[in-house]
């Protein structure tokens, strides 16, 4: 009971006071809902238009794939199954079809739908009531309105019921990419509509992206949260504000819609930094592919909307305000962590992942951290969190910031400011972080990374009295292991474009390949490789090269 209230302590005490009294108020909060006629439409000669159209989850009528997973959808207990996870409930009820790759195809299926949801879904009951949801849903529907279709009378009643019942609802408890998601919906439907309400809807919109834009976007382009998925999504959502504002020729300043494009462009440059050469995210924190749009698919965007465009990436960048290091060396491209979790009273989506890189050779993927598969509350979700599913070091078994539950965080690791040395054929970088420091011995853990012609080295210390130490190095799957010799530290890897790279250890009596799973969508895990190697000092070093 002790360790659980001391959990709790550690996480509560970050949480900044307006999302403990906003949870309160959520819990307790039961406004009446507004059933009024909805105000009337406000007239667009323009229609929208949506460069990035995303994968079709409808495979039927009824029938939907989310996170790689399928159900379908025909009584009216569906859409709040039990049964199934509430992240694909949130999808079932975000609408994401209306605008997807082929929609116009589907326009008589969407209005059955449209109709089908209003009738089984009254206002505030189910999974599909609740603010986030509610917000995707708003804004979906408004696309879809706006893009030549009509919604059913029903659907525009309900819309303007869901989003007043939304404007008392806004996640303040939450914060970050849900608040702004929030925001986003009320402008939208503030713009479909028109009059005083609308209008309302309209300036506490703008109100809150106001200082949500200025808190969440650091100043080197990052989303706080330091998840390259999420940083992703909320780009995308500031393009489609600008979007819809040019769209309705909306009265907003002219110097706001600057700002928000300059926003934009860095990023994107922020994005296209936190990419590998196959123009993918990275995996820090959570992030998996196929849930946000590509850095390319963002900047087509952004040019369609008259966003200049980014210029290529430097050979080294460093992303000071966010924590993350890009080089690109001699064939190398790493991607390095030295960021903090994320804001310390928002971790929701954090791992314990500090000091953690990736690493692509030619072109291609070979150090990968292990991915996010699901969300929820249990082992899997545990594991894919923790420190030893990242290619760092982890001390006596524990993770560098207590990750615990689905998405919470006590104790957390910071950093030290790194040391950076670069000259013409080498670059080094150096970081600590006091993540350990908790533990008995107080340990300290010091990586430095070395890029040279045709090398990488990584040196680990481990400062302190420790049981146990162990470094993670975990390979993509189609890297091959084509040669090992653990009890000499020594690894031979295969490209699959045919280059060889061959990985030493020193410093350890043994280094272990062992069976692993990286984890690139939800709902999808991969067999893949990971060398293991044990401290059996305070030191090693780890040499790759090709």
């Amino acid at each position: 009971m002790l360790s659980w209230l001391l959990l709790m302590f550690h996480t509560v005490r970050y949480l900044r006071p307006i999302q403990i009294y906003s949870r309160i108020k959520f819990k307790l909060y039961r406004p009446s809902i507004d059933r009024n006629i909805p105000p009337n439409i406000r007239i667009v000669n323009d229609c929208w238009n949506t460069p990035i159209q995303h994968k079709s989850p409808l495979l039927s009528r009824w029938k939907f794939r989310f996170l790689n997973e399928e159900h379908s959808v025909k009584k009216s207990d569906d859409w709040d199954n039990p049964k199934l996870t509430k992240l694909w409930r949130y999808n079932l009820h975000y609408f994401d079809d209306l605008n997807a790759l082929g929609a116009n195809s589907r326009v008589d299926w969407h209005k059955e739908l449209l109709i089908k949801w209003v009738n089984d879904n009254p206002p505030t009951l189910g999974t599909g009531w609740e603010p986030y949801p509610s917000s995707l849903r708003i804004i979906n529907w408004i696309k879809w309105g706006v893009s030549g279709n009509e919604l059913p009378k029903e659907c525009i009643h309900s819309l303007a019921i869901q989003t007043r019942w939304l404007s008392k609802h806004l996640e303040f408890h939450i914060l970050g990419n849900h608040l702004f998601a929030n925001a986003k919906a009320l402008v939208f439907a503030g713009l479909f509509f028109e009059g005083k309400e609308a209008d309302e809807w309209i300036a506490e919109g703008l109100k809150i992206l106001e200082h949500e834009i200025s808190e969440q976007v650091l100043p080197d382009g990052g989303h706080f949260e330091l998840s390259p998925m999420y940083h992703a999504v909320v780009l995308e959502d500031l393009l489609d504000l600008i979007n819809v504002v040019n769209l309705f020729k909306a009265q907003i300043r002219e110097g706001q819609l600057l700002k928000w494009k300059n926003t934009v462009y860095k990023m994107i440059f922020w994005l296209q930094n936190m990419s590998h050469p196959d123009g993918k995210i990275a995996f820090f924190n959570d992030a998996a592919f196929e849930i946000s749009a590509t850095v390319e698919e963002l900047k087509k965007y952004a040019k369609f909307l008259g966003v200049k465009d980014v210029d290529e990436h430097k050979p080294f960048t460093y992303l000071a305000e966010s924590g993350y290091i890009r080089v690109e060396h001699s064939s190398a491209t790493g991607l390095l962590d030295i960021a903090l979790i994320g804001p310390d009273y928002l971790p929701g989506h954090a791992h314990a992942d500090t000091l953690s890189f990736e690493l692509s050779l030619f072109g291609q993927r070979v150090f990968v951290n292990s991915g996010v598969s699901r969300y929820g509350n249990d082992s899997i979700r545990h594991k894919q969190r923790s420190t030893i599913s990242h290619n760092t070091v982890c001390i006596n078994g524990k993770n560098s910031s207590e990750v615990w539950s689905g998405f919470r965080v006590a104790n957390r690791a910071y950093p030290s400011t790194p040391k950076i040395i670069k000259s013409i054929d080498k670059i080094k970088v150096s970081c600590a972080h006091d993540g350990y420091k908790r533990l008995p011995g107080k340990c300290i853990h010091e990586r430095e990374w070395e890029f040279g012609t045709a090398r990488l080295c990584i040196k680990d210390k481990v400062s302190g009295s420790f049981e146990n130490a162990t470094a993670k190095f975990y390979i993509h799957p189609d890297v091959k292991v084509k040669f090992e010799d653990s009890n000499k530290g020594n690894f031979s890897l295969m490209l699959v474009s045919g280059q060889i790279l061959q990985v030493k250890v020193n410093g350890a009596d043994s280094a272990n390949l062992v069976a692993s799973e990286w984890f690139p969508e939800f709902g999808v895990n991969l067999n893949n490789q990971c060398i293991t190697v044990n401290f059996t000092s305070s030191e090693i070093s780890v040499s790759i090269s090709w």
